[in-house]
């Protein structure tokens, strides 16, 4: 089955310079690559929740390009470093952008990220 890359002005560079798309779309799944909630520096916020609530952000400019929304949610995986200490906070956050009926989770703790000083890297999986 053909995948369509899916690709926000935002990312272009990402895609050019690092060679992997934002999400693909294959049938009726939108697969989502990771997002970590820097800045537009570059740089990730000194408040976990403030990151947190960038790297929601970004899954939701992916699933606006992509013409869907939170809701179309199926399935996520979070990736943390320090996990118990942020769950909450992460949590608190989360709940902004997703309500009930909840999609799958699983909360995976991590040694870094890809972004120095991240905390949290959010990839998702939604249905059309």
């Amino acid at each position: 089955m053909p995948i369509d890359t899916i690709v926000p002005e935002s990312d272009k560079s990402l895609y050019n310079n690092f060679h992997f798309a934002p999400a693909v779309r294959t049938g009726n799944l939108v697969i989502c690559s990771g997002v970590i909630g820097s800045g537009g520096d570059g740089k990730v916020p000194e408040s976990a929740a403030d990151e947190f609530r960038l790297a929601w952000q970004g899954v939701g400019q992916v699933l606006e390009e992509a013409g869907l929304n939170y809701n179309n949610i199926v399935e996520y995986t979070t990736f943390h470093v320090g996990l118990n200490d942020h769950l909450a906070d992460f949590m608190k956050v989360r709940d902004e952008f997703l309500s009930a009926p909840w999609p799958a989770w699983s909360a995976i703790g991590v040694s870094e990220l890809a972004v120095r000083g991240g905390r949290v890297e959010i990839r998702v999986i939604a249905e059309k």
